[in-house]
C-alpha cells in the first residue's frame, strides 16, 4: 500500500456523503422478492420499491419454469454466444420477444445495461448524430460515450427542443440521426411522447430508439410497451429492454429491431461478444412469463388498478407526487436528508422504501419512489398509506 493518500481520500469522500445525507445504504433481505419481504432482522415488510411490476419475481410458476430449464439445460454455459454458448432456449426466447414486441429479430444480453452499452458503437460513427433525452438512463448515456457519433441532448420530453436539436444535426450535415429516449423515465414515471417523436423522426429522416425497461409487460393495451401505449408499433427502429423487471425479475437484457441491425450487433457488439451467455434458467423462465402475459391481461389490469388507487389516496393524504398513470409514483420530499429520514422511518413502520436524491435525481428534487405491483393487496396498500400519513405528520411533511 504505497499510496495511503488514495485510501484516505476515499474515506473522506465517504464520510462527506454520510454527513450530507447522500450515502445510500443497502437493505438486506432474508426472503424471496415479493409484495412482502423479510428483512435480515426478521421483520416482515411491505415492499414498495421493487421493479416487480407484475409480481412475478417470486411467483411459483416463474420458479417452476426456471427449475425446468435448469434441469434441461444446466446451470450455465461457461462461454459466450458465438463460441458454444447458444442453446435452443436462447433462440426461442429471442423469437418470442420479437413476436411480443412486433419486431423482426432480437439479441439477448447478460443485462439491460449491456444492451444499451453495446448498441451505439457498432451502428454509428463520427459521421452520425445521436439525439438523446436529458433524463435518459445512465446506461444509455454510457453507451453513447463509447460511440464516436456527435451527441445532441434535448430537454426531457420537450418536443420543441428535440426539433431544435434535429435541425442542428441536419445543419451539421450528419449522415444518420437517431432519437433516443426512455419509453418511461424511471425516476418520474413520465411516459415519452412517442407519437410526436416518431412524427419528428419522419420529418427529419431520423431513426428512433426506446428503452422499455420500465414498460415491457404492462404498458399498452396488451402489455407490449410504450410503443403500443402511444400507438406507434412498427414505427420504432430499435427497442432495448430488460428481463429483470416486469418480465420475471432476474436479470438479462435485449435489443430488438430490424434483422440487419440485430445481425450487426451479433457481429460487433462488445458486451455480447465478450460476456457469458444469459443463464438458461433465466431464458426458460422468461419464455414462461411471455407466454403467460400474452394469454391474459389479468396481472396488468390488477397493477393499473393498484396504481390508480394509490395515486388518488396518497394525494388525498396531502403528499405531493409527480402526476401520471405509471406504477412509478415519486412522492416528492425535495430535501435529501428528509428523504433519507422518511425512508428510515417507513422502514421502522414496516414499509420498505428508498430515498432518491442528487445525483440520481436533480438537486432539490429528492423523493421516495413508490413502485406498485400486481402482487400488492388492497389491505397492504392501506397499511402503507397509513404509514405514509404517520411518518409524514411526525416529520412535519404534511399537516
Amino acid at each position: 500500500m504505497s499510496d495511503q493518500a488514495f485510501y484516505t481520500g476515499l474515506q473522506q469522500n465517504l464520510s462527506t456523503l454520510r454527513e450530507q445525507g447522500l450515502f445510500k445504504p443497502e437493505r438486506v433481505l432474508a426472503s424471496r422478492q415479493g409484495a412482502e419481504v423479510v428483512a435480515d432482522d426478521g421483520r416482515t415488510l411491505i415492499n414498495m420499491c421493487a421493479n416487480n411490476y407484475l409480481g412475478l419475481s417470486g411467483d411459483p410458476e416463474t420458479q417452476k419454469a426456471a427449475a425446468a430449464a435448469l434441469e434441461k439445460y444446466g446451470y450455465g454455459l461457461s462461454s459466450v454466444r458465438f463460441i458454444c454458448g447458444t442453446q435452443t432456449v436462447h433462440k426461442e426466447l429471442e423469437r418470442a420477444l420479437s413476436d411480443f414486441l412486433g419486431t423482426e429479430d432480437t439479441i439477448l444480453y447478460a443485462a439491460a445495461f449491456d444492451a444499451n452499452g453495446g448498441v451505439f458503437e457498432p451502428l454509428f460513427d463520427e459521421n452520425d448524430a445521436i439525439i438523446s433525452d436529458a433524463l435518459n438512463h445512465a446506461s444509455i448515456i454510457d453507451g453513447i460515450r463509447l460511440c464516436k457519433a456527435a451527441r445532441y441532448r434535448y430537454a426531457n420530453n420537450d418536443m420543441a427542443d428535440l426539433e431544435k436539436q434535429l435541425l442542428a444535426a441536419t445543419d451539421a450535415g450528419k449522415r444518420h440521426k437517431i432519437i433516443v429516449t426512455d419509453g418511461v423515465f424511471s425516476m418520474d414515471g413520465t411516459i415519452a411522447q412517442l407519437d410526436k417523436i416518431c412524427d419528428l423522426a419522419d420529418k427529419y429522416g431520423a431513426l428512433t430508439m426506446i428503452d422499455e425497461s420500465h414498460a415491457s409487460g404492462f404498458m399498452g393495451k396488451t402489455g407490449r410497451g410504450t410503443h403500443e401505449h402511444c400507438g406507434v408499433m412498427g414505427r420504432i427502429d430499435i427497442i432495448t429492454g430488460t428481463l429483470g423487471k416486469a418480465l420475471g425479475g432476474a436479470m438479462g437484457g435485449f435489443t430488438s429491431g430490424r434483422k440487419e441491425v440485430i445481425e450487426t450487433l451479433r457481429q460487433k457488439s462488445r458486451p455480447y461478444l465478450f460476456s457469458n451467455s444469459l443463464a438458461p434458467m433465466i431464458a426458460g423462465a422468461s419464455l414462461s412469463v411471455l407466454d403467460r402475459i400474452s394469454k391474459s391481461t389479468e396481472l396488468r389490469d390488477r397493477l393499473h388498478e393498484n396504481t390508480a388507487y394509490f395515486r388518488k389516496e396518497i394525494e388525498r393524504i396531502g403528499f405531493t407526487i409527480k402526476s401520471g398513470t405509471h406504477p412509478v409514483v415519486p412522492v416528492m420530499l425535495f430535501d435529501a436528508p428528509v428523504a433519507q429520514k422518511f425512508a428510515a422511518r417507513m422502514f421502522e413502520l414496516g414499509v420498505l422504501l428508498s430515498g432518491f436524491f442528487y445525483p440520481v435525481v436533480p438537486m432539490g428534487q429528492a423523493r421516495v419512489r413508490v413502485q406498485l405491483s400486481a402482487a400488492h393487496t388492497r389491505e397492504q396498500l392501506d397499511k402503507v398509506l397509513a404509514a405514509f400519513e404517520q411518518a409524514g405528520r411526525e416529520l412535519g411533511i404534511i399537516k
